[in-house]
C-alpha cells in the first residue's frame, strides 16, 4: 500500500511494480508517488494485464509545526480542482529547493543539475527531489549507493539540507477529503525522519480534520512506537495500513514487507471516490 515508481523517486516502472506484485503473491498493490498522479495510468494498464487489483494513491509532503509530515491519499478523485493545485504548488517548491540544494552541492562535489536531469526517468512528469541528487552523486563515483548519499550529504542533518516547502497537515487532509480520498500519516512514528515525533495531540488534532489512518507496520516504526500508534488507532477508530515504502533499488525496502489486511484495503476502497482498479 505504499510504493513509488520511475515518476518519481523509484526506479522501476508501474508495469514492473504490478509484476513484481503479483510474481510475490501479492492479493494487490498501491501506487503512491510523490505528489504526483502521472503514473496512475501505467499501473492501470498493468494492472489490467496482469489481473491484480490496484489501489490508486499518492504520497504528499506537508509540515506540522517543525516536523516533516508524509501523507498517504488514497482512491480520490484526481480531477478535483483543490488538489491539482496542491501538487502544482508542491511540485513547483520541491523543484526549487532542489536547484537549490544542488548548487549547494556542486561547490564541493563534481555535479550539476544536468547530472541531476540525466537520473530523471520520465522528463517532466517526474517528482524530483533528494533521491536524483543522490543518485547523481553516486553516478559521480561520491557514493556507492543511495542509502550512503542518504546517510552523508543529502541526510536532512546535512549542511547541504534544505527543507522542503509544504502544505500544512490540516491542509493535506482537507483536500483529499475534499477530493472525496482517504488519509493516512506515513510512517508515523519513525524517528530517523524527525528528531521529534507528531505527537498524541496533534494527531488527535487531525482526526478532527478528518484523518482516516496511521501506517504503522513499516519498518522505520520501532516496536514501542507502534504499541503507541495501535493505542491511537484504536482510540480514535483510525485505520491501521501497512506499507513496504518499495522503491525498487532505491532502496532496501523490500516488496510485501508490511502488509495490509484485505478487509483494511476494502474499507478504503468504499470510503474512496473512484473504484479499485482491477
Amino acid at each position: 500500500m505504499h510504493c513509488h515508481t520511475v515518476f518519481s523517486d523509484g526506479t522501476e516502472t508501474p508495469h514492473e511494480l504490478v509484476r513484481r506484485a503479483k510474481e510475490i503473491g501479492l492479493h494487490g498493490v498501491a501506487i503512491t508517488d510523490h505528489d504526483t498522479t502521472a503514473g496512475w495510468s501505467q499501473a492501470q494498464q498493468a494492472s489490467s494485464e496482469l489481473g491484480l487489483p490496484l489501489v490508486r494513491g499518492t504520497e504528499i509532503t506537508a509540515q506540522d509545526g517543525d516536523i516533516s509530515v508524509h501523507m498517504l491519499a488514497y482512491q480520490y478523485d484526481p480531477r478535483s480542482r483543490r488538489i491539482c493545485d496542491l501538487f502544482r504548488s508542491t511540485r513547483a517548491a520541491r523543484l526549487a529547493r532542489t536547484k537549490k540544494m544542488v548548487a549547494l552541492l556542486a561547490k564541493d562535489f563534481p555535479i550539476d543539475w544536468d547530472d541531476v536531469l540525466a537520473q530523471v526517468k520520465e522528463g517532466e512528469q517526474t517528482t524530483i527531489g533528494r533521491p536524483h541528487i543522490a543518485d547523481a552523486l553516486v553516478a559521480a563515483g561520491v557514493y556507492p549507493d543511495r542509502s550512503a548519499a542518504f546517510a552523508d550529504a543529502i541526510s536532512s542533518h546535512s549542511k547541504y539540507y534544505i527543507p522542503t516547502p509544504s502544505p500544512s497537515t490540516a491542509d493535506v487532509v482537507r483536500a483529499v477529503g475534499e477530493a472525496g480520498g482517504v488519509s493516512v500519516v506515513a510512517h508515523a512514528a519513525d524517528p530517523s525522519r524527525n528528531r521529534t515525533l507528531l505527537s498524541d495531540e496533534q494527531i488527535a488534532r487531525l482526526v478532527e480534520e478528518g484523518l482516516d489512518g496511521l501506517e504503522v507496520w513499516h519498518r522505520g516504526n520501532p516496536p514501542e512506537q507502534r504499541v503507541r500508534l495501535l493505542g491511537l488507532a484504536e482510540r480514535y477508530g483510525l485505520l491501521v495500513t501497512g506499507g513496504s515504502d518499495w522503491h525498487g533499488e532505491g532502496k532496501p525496502n523490500k516488496l510485501g514487507e508490511g502488509l495490509t489486511d484485505d478487509a483494511t484495503v476494502a474499507e478504503i476502497v468504499r470510503r474512496g471516490a473512484i473504484s479499485l482498479w482491477k
